[in-house]
């Protein structure tokens, strides 16, 4: 008689879902266990849609805000949406294209380039580094695409390009952001995917803007 198979991840009970991951049948207890904590689960895994779907978000500690010096009015960010659209696309760019990076990944490479820039603004070129290396690679191709992005405002302005103070405050939004949308998994990615909603649709994508284009 041939035995029943049982799940690969704790080999004890019977699988009933195919993991994309995993490429193989897993049961669903492991499935929801391992979701983002000790599974690469991709975004379009149809069990973590519907886990997506139901996700209860951690709740925000205010004291734990990052940087709460840095004031973010609204009258800052009506005239500067859309630069926080454009460096909430250039997050995903810079997300997508470096290998195994997740939401806490960002959170380290939004604080360095919120202390960056804010040494910036105080006259100071000193640049902060996130001691995790997938954070410092994030960061490393945010600045890229920003600085081709600074150039091409800048073509476009007579010279003229988007100062530190306002980069720095979308900066320090988004960081906040990442922080209200992360779930808290190890490997959860809910922030990034969140980002994915800024993007245009590909007939709408203006030559030149940020896109999901990787320059491996």
């Amino acid at each position: 008689m041939t035995p029943k198979p049982l799940c690969p991840i704790c080999e004890a009970r019977a699988p009933r879902r195919f993991c994309p991951a995993h490429r193989d049948d897993i049961c669903a207890p492991c499935c929801g266990a391992g979701r983002e904590e000790t599974i690469d689960c991709p975004f379009d895994c149809e069990f973590l849609r519907e886990a997506r779907l139901h996700e209860k978000l951690p709740t925000v500690d205010p004291a734990a805000i990052p940087h709460p010096e840095i004031e973010l009015t609204e009258a800052f960010m009506n005239r500067n949406q859309e630069l926080a659209i454009v460096a909430g696309r250039l997050l995903l760019v810079s997300a997508m294209n470096v290998q195994g990076a997740v939401d806490p990944d960002l959170r380290d490479a939004l604080d360095a380039l919120v202390r960056t820039f804010k040494s910036a603004v105080n006259g100071l070129i000193y640049e902060t580094r996130p001691p995790n290396m997938i954070a410092a690679a994030v960061q490393d191709r945010f600045q890229q695409e920003l600085a081709q992005f600074r150039q091409m405002v800048a073509e476009r302005q007579n010279g003229i390009t988007i100062p530190d103070k306002d980069l720095l405050g979308v900066l320090a939004f988004w960081q906040r952001m990442e922080l209200q949308r992360s779930n808290g998994r190890r490997k959860g990615r809910a922030f990034i995917e969140s980002l994915f909603s800024l993007m245009p649709p590909p007939e709408a994508a203006e030559p030149g803007a940020p896109g999901l284009v990787a320059n491996s």
